[in-house]
């Protein structure tokens, strides 16, 4: 029970020690499937979950982060089987791209089908989509059949979380619980880019460096990174 006037703090599960994965994820579902949020380890920073077919739990992630409308939020898919269910058509450079480098630290910007919340669309009709490499990560969208949202664990304008306790600190109340996976690697976030014009284009340089994408596809000149 918590102190008089004191603010109640995220439940913390660890999932970085022997037998505790699947117990995480298995708390970490219950919560995502009622709507609520998760913050979890990711191969860069810790990001924050929400079920990405549920427009309220997507809403709360908005609130928790304090981000704006006018920025997209990717999304972690649980297989790549599962593209075709948020996207109208799959590029065949895209094909090339996922056979390379997912599961991994790349997000292709696809088109979205009209089920897709604008909210994570940011209203422009296209969506960010990974299959992450980090176990906790895709575990949780596998648990439940859904995609997960990827953004980084961090009120809006302050450095991305590494650790569960700089979640904690950071959110406290505002995220239902905490998957503890240690500490994440940092430094930079997923490579982003838009496969939805030709050549692709670097929206976003990243894990998966600009010169390793060239060897795999043509890239846009006006690619940023």
């Amino acid at each position: 029970m918590n102190e008089p006037g004191k603010r109640a703090e995220a439940p913390v599960n660890r999932a970085d020690l022997p037998g505790r994965m699947d117990e995480a994820i298995g708390r970490a579902k219950r919560v995502l499937l009622s709507g609520g949020l998760v913050a979890y380890p990711t191969e860069s920073f810790y990001g924050l979950a929400a079920d990405a077919t549920n427009e309220q739990a997507i809403q709360r992630l908005f609130t928790a982060k304090e981000r704006k409308p006018d920025r997209p939020v990717l999304i972690l898919i649980p297989t790549v089987e599962s593209l075709s269910q948020y996207v109208p058509q799959i590029p065949p450079v895209a094909y090339r791209l996922m056979e390379a480098f997912w599961p991994g630290g790349l997000t292709l910007v696809f088109e979205a089908r009209p089920e897709i919340s604008p909210l994570l669309t940011a209203g422009t009709g296209k969506i960010g989509i990974r299959l992450s490499s980090h176990p906790v990560a895709t575990g949780l969208a596998q648990s439940i059949g859904k995609p997960i949202t990827g953004t980084s664990a961090n009120i809006s304008g302050r450095p991305a979380c590494r650790t569960a306790t700089e979640v904690l600190h950071s959110f406290q109340q505002r995220v239902d619980l905490i998957v503890d996976g240690g500490k994440t690697p940092g430094k930079i976030g997923s490579t982003v880019l838009d496969v939805t014009v030709d050549p692709p284009k670097l929206i976003r340089g990243g894990l998966v460096g600009k010169t390793v994408i060239a060897k795999i596809v043509t890239l846009s000149p006006m690619s940023d990174g």
